[in-house]
């Protein structure tokens, strides 16, 4: 008799990969069928629960709510919006927005949301983190929400500071004192940061460079626009 081959074990999915081939494969057959709908309203619930998130299939969710507005969630709408401002700098706040209702949009919790979406977006920390504390019934369902924003304040100071005063940064991620301290420690360990120390003004953490706060290393003039496609192109607009 012929030896047995061993066979490899086929490695099993994790439940939360499983839930998005499912609704991947629900979209790609009919993504305007509202009989997914509340297969998208627990893929919402499971995107909060696993930390994971899906674009598309929010916004299809809120684009079957267009048409099947008395069956529109607004606890599972307000949770899109938290995830929505979890990925910023995207800009998937706004794509979410434009799908829903003006009238939905002035209840309370999405005003809220709305004007912390604001203060985002025009670097308001402070008032940011302020209004978030009043709001906590709403953001703090999303587990990882105060990460994100941490992260997506790291971006906005590493694009205008070269080197960022301790109480800006403070400011920004909402710490201070030793959580502050453990959090300069690890980036430093982590992510290229360097503290200088001594300074009249307080201490001031050294952002790694980039084209945006070291504009001498953007890209040269290859990736720009040629010189005589302009030139053709003037004449037309003319």
């Amino acid at each position: 008799m012929g030896r047995e081959r061993d066979v490899a074990p086929v490695p099993k999915q994790a439940p939360q990969q499983q839930v998005a081939q499912m609704v991947e494969q629900l979209l790609a057959v009919n993504p305007y069928n509202p009989e997914i709908l509340s297969e998208l309203e627990n893929y919402v619930n499971e995107q909060v629960s696993s930390q994971t998130y899906s674009l598309d299939a929010n916004l299809c969710l809120l684009r079957l709510y267009q048409f099947e507005p008395e069956r529109m969630s607004s606890q599972i709408v307000a949770r899109i919006l938290v995830k929505a401002l979890m990925a910023m700098p995207a800009p998937d706040f706004g794509l979410c927005l434009f799908l829903i209702p003006e009238r939905v949009q002035m209840e309370e919790q999405f005003k809220t949301l709305i004007v912390l979406s604001h203060y985002l977006e025009t670097g308001r920390f402070r008032q940011f983190w302020d209004e978030a504390a009043k709001s906590r019934h709403i953001v703090e369902v999303v587990p990882g929400f105060e990460q994100a924003i941490q992260d997506y304040a790291i971006h906005v100071l590493s694009l205008t500071y070269q080197k960022v005063p301790r109480s800006v940064l403070a400011e920004a991620l909402n710490i201070e004192g030793l959580s502050l301290d453990k959090f300069l420690e690890l980036h430093v360990a982590n992510n290229g940061w360097i503290l200088e120390k001594g300074h009249a003004k307080g201490q001031l953490i050294v952002l790694p460079r980039n084209e945006f706060n070291h504009p001498e290393l953007k890209k040269n003039s290859a990736d720009a626009i040629p010189l005589d496609h302009v030139t053709r192109i003037l004449p037309i607009l003319g």
